[in-house]
């Protein structure tokens, strides 16, 4: 686990200095765009438990646009997106909108909850687990970040900090006409949690 955060701080720290001094050297490859309805997926469900013990199921959101996001206290990217969410959530909650936050490798409640209780997040969080990661493909990568669309279906991925319009564009999207697609920004880098 020490090496682990050790990574995630190298990252952080190369993503960081991209931001202030700019990252000519590297292409960041296109962020997600929103699938064609036909190719979109069930998310799979799940049941995980909040801060208070109480049981979340995936399914329990269904009908509305859920912005799914797989993140970790200590991971940098995660903290830039946070606001962002936050801010979704303010503008859309009333329109059919949720985000939900997935905390992973963390090291349990008592890390979890101060930290959103600092970043003053204003939408669900729920612990993950092994199984969840697993059920949605394995988390090479934090954050990694799903919309979904009313029907329960996976309609974009982001691994990596993707561009704040990338997620203003796809909720607005999927919010007014569920299945069309959106372009979306470029993608930056991820904290990398595992190599194959």
């Amino acid at each position: 686990m020490t090496l682990l955060r050790l990574s995630a701080a190298v990252a952080t720290a190369l993503l960081v200095g991209c931001f202030v001094e700019g990252c000519s050297f590297w292409n960041a490859p296109a962020s997600a765009s929103l699938k064609p309805d036909h190719e979109r997926k069930a998310a799979p469900d799940f049941t995980l438990k909040d801060g208070e013990g109480h049981d979340v199921r995936l399914s329990d959101y269904r009908g509305k646009v859920v912005l799914l996001d797989f993140w970790a206290t200590w991971c940098g990217p995660c903290r830039i997106e946070i606001p962002w969410f936050k801010e979704l959530q303010s503008k859309h909650q009333d329109k059919g909108f949720a985000v939900l936050g997935v905390s992973i490798y963390d090291d349990g409640w008592e890390a979890i909850k101060p930290f959103a209780a600092q970043m003053k997040m204003n939408y669900p969080v729920v612990m993950g687990t092994d199984q969840a990661a697993h059920d949605f493909g394995g988390l090479d990568a934090l954050p990694t970040t799903f919309l979904i669309d009313r029907e329960g279906r996976i309609a974009a991925v982001h691994v990596g900090l993707a561009s704040r319009r990338a997620f203003e564009d796809g909720v607005e999207r999927l919010l007014q006409t569920p299945g069309s697609t959106a372009s979306g920004g470029a993608a930056l880098p991820a904290v990398v949690i595992g190599a194959r």
